[in-house]
């Protein structure tokens, strides 16, 4: 049976309680248009100054994002399993801070909630983006965020959806990994700087599909949320073959699609290329 997705493309700032009315505002949106599957940004509920992010960690643990179904989670994540409850809808969030036990730095966590509210599954971003850019803007993820180390795949009403986020789409061993574990769908929630977006945004998630024949869901941060901090937007879906068959533009958007778990069978049998994978170690 196919279903019915939303991707969420917004531009989050360092107001936490105006990202998370936003984010309620296109949820509602998204679920009143018919989708069962909503798909959150990366960062969707803060992108500020590392200072401001420190003073989020600093109120940790009394606000620590719990992700444990028998704790009463914080406020960012409560909020999030109110919408799903409130919607009878499955949602992503893209990524936000989970508390660690490093007092300088947490995780960049992606959560799977169930249509109840329920934790479904937890990915913790692997790879840490560590870059300056010729604009000038200073990005150094692993100042204030811990690694992840597991790759995860949780079950879905469009089937076996693998877990990334942002910076993990440039290393393609990941997305081998999730197939490997029963992938037909990859998420890769973004806040893309605008100058490598505009180079690789698009060549990097059509790779991705075509060569894990998955459909890639990738919901974006747009605009300037910042100083200098701009993200490139062009949230998007792509299919097994690679075709982009929904894509935003550069504003605040609800991007909706329709997913076939067949045309994950029709393109993996008429090019079966992961059959002929070859182990080189």
């Amino acid at each position: 049976m196919t279903t019915n997705i939303a991707l969420i493309q917004l531009c989050a700032t360092p107001d936490v309680a105006a990202n998370m009315a936003t984010t309620a505002r296109l949820v509602a949106s998204a679920a009143d248009q018919g989708a069962e599957m909503v798909f959150l940004p990366e960062a969707f509920a803060f992108i500020g100054p590392d200072r401001e992010k420190r003073l989020i960690l600093e109120s940790l643990p009394a606000a620590a994002e719990a992700i444990d179904d028998e704790q009463p989670g914080g406020p960012i994540l409560e909020q999030c399993r109110e919408l799903a409850r409130t919607h009878a809808i499955h949602l992503i969030l893209g990524g936000f801070h989970e508390a660690s036990h490093d007092p300088e730095r947490s995780y960049n966590t992606c959560i799977h909630l169930d249509h109840h509210g329920a934790i479904a599954a937890r990915y913790r971003k692997m790879h840490l983006f560590d870059v300056e850019l010729a604009d000038g803007t200073s990005l150094q993820e692993s100042k204030r965020t811990l690694a992840g180390s597991e790759a995860v795949v949780t079950q879905t009403p469009l089937g076996t959806l693998g877990l990334s986020i942002c910076y993990d789409v440039r290393f393609p061993y990941l997305y081998q990994k999730l197939v490997d574990m029963g992938a037909t769908a990859l998420t890769v929630p973004s806040a893309f700087t605008a100058t490598t977006g505009a180079a690789h945004w698009h060549a990097l998630l059509r790779a991705r599909a075509i060569e894990s024949q998955c459909y890639v869901f990738a919901p974006a941060q747009y605009g300037n949320h910042h100083g200098r901090r701009h993200s490139y937007g062009h949230s998007l879906v792509a299919d097994p073959w690679g075709e982009i068959i929904a894509e935003a533009g550069d504003e605040e958007a609800v991007l909706l699609a329709q997913i076939d778990p067949d045309r994950v069978h029709k393109v993996r049998t008429e090019l079966p290329s992961l059959q002929h994978r070859r182990s080189l170690i």
